[in-house]
């Protein structure tokens, strides 16, 4: 009788990491991937540039779900929503039927922010959150000329500046005050403002929409300012929503996220998260480098090794190439000022403490340069 299988429930790239590192210690352990998708392999962060690369959603498929399951020797369960958990048998209730495990990986992601919005369109207000999203999207705008995006954080300005590439007008609008509010000094949103800009952005901060309505063959966005912006296509990219609905169901504790230790550990014993689901010590990072990390450390957690988790310091490059930029952005709370020093073709920021010491930077432009030597100064996110 073959042992119950290791089971991961998600197939992006946090799925899909944890098995990879999995199978570099352990080529034989049986192990299962459920997932609600087909169970092919993608990269996610390509979404957002997609379009100006010419890439239609069938050719940011690298590897079909056959080919994951040859290659990683594994099960899949594609296609399969999973109903609930019963962490005591150790079994999940599925659209497919019962799948039991002798460990449980939450892989689960994160939705899109859905905003309350009101008007005859805010039906057709589109999100992309996965490849099946982003064809329906490449549909939407086919023939079209006009985006507008509800969002001007990381999301927002990579798919503004991947559709003004595509020939698009487009225009951002966002409560906060700048692009990128979250992760770059004031000085640096604005530098990266004007580059866009020039591309054929058009900017609305500090304003929300307040309805959103059919006009002819067109769309209107009024504007909580008094504006109307005439589009043909809206998108909203407010940001994500860690999925924690089936773990809280089953008793597993959640905050913002799925809650987990260094060990990527739930509160019941046999249950862990990863990727974008999961809160480790208050922090959930929704970037690739910290999936890598923490799928490094469960693997062997998984086959009963010791491993803890640590987060280096983990700069994110935004993908606009209007402007080019890495970020590394200083811890919440950290106390300190922005030192910026501007170049002819970029702008590097520096977050210090009182005494000097590097807690977070900013690179612009040719200034992405100097990331390698910036991050060795910095301390790591989670020691």
């Amino acid at each position: 009788m073959q042992s119950k299988p290791i089971v991961v429930i998600g197939s992006g790239l946090a799925g899909y990491t944890v098995i990879r590192e999995l199978r570099k210690i352990d080529k034989e352990v049986p192990i299962t991937l459920v997932t609600r998708e087909p169970g092919y392999f993608y990269s996610k962060p390509m979404l957002s540039t997609a379009f100006a690369n010419s890439k239609v959603a069938e050719q940011l498929i690298s590897s079909s779900s056959d080919a994951m399951a040859a290659q990683l020797n594994l099960t899949v369960l594609g296609n399969t929503d999973v109903h609930s958990i019963d962490a005591q048998a150790q079994i999940l209730q599925t659209s497919n039927g019962e799948v039991a495990f002798s460990k449980l990986v939450l892989a689960l992601g994160a939705d899109q922010i859905q905003l309350e919005l009101q008007g005859t369109a805010a039906d057709q207000v589109m999100m992309v959150n996965d490849l099946e999203d982003y064809a329906k999207f490449r549909k939407a705008i086919e023939g079209r000329q006009r985006v507008a995006i509800l969002g001007a954080g990381l999301i927002g300005c990579e798919f503004a500046n991947d559709l003004t590439l595509g020939g698009y007008s487009v225009d951002v609008i966002d409560l906060a005050p700048h692009a990128l509010g979250r992760l770059l000094p004031e000085a640096a949103a604005k530098a990266l403002e004007h580059k866009l800009s020039v591309a054929g952005v058009h900017w609305h901060f500090a304003t929300t929409a307040q309805s959103i309505d059919a006009s002819g063959g067109a769309i209107q966005i009024a504007l909580a300012n008094g504006d109307v912006i005439e589009t043909d296509v809206v998108l909203s990219a407010v940001g994500l929503r860690p999925r924690i609905q089936l773990a809280r169901e089953a008793g597993i504790k959640t905050g913002v996220g799925i809650e987990v230790n260094r060990q990527l550990q739930t509160n019941l014993d046999a249950i862990y998260a990863i990727g974008d689901c999961a809160e480790t010590d208050g922090l959930v990072l929704p970037y690739v480098m910290p999936i890598m990390q923490a799928a490094r450390a469960l693997a062997p957690v998984l086959l009963g090794q010791t491993a803890t988790l640590q987060y280096p310091a983990m700069p994110v490059m935004v993908k606009t190439p209007a402007y080019p930029i890495v970020v590394s952005p200083p811890a919440k709370g950290a106390n300190g000022h922005w030192n910026v020093i501007e170049s002819e073709d970029g702008m590097q920021c520096r977050f210090e403490s009182a005494d000097g010491q590097l807690l977070g930077f900013a690179l612009l432009g040719t200034a992405t340069a100097e990331r390698a030597a910036l991050v060795k100064l910095l301390p790591p996110v989670l020691a």
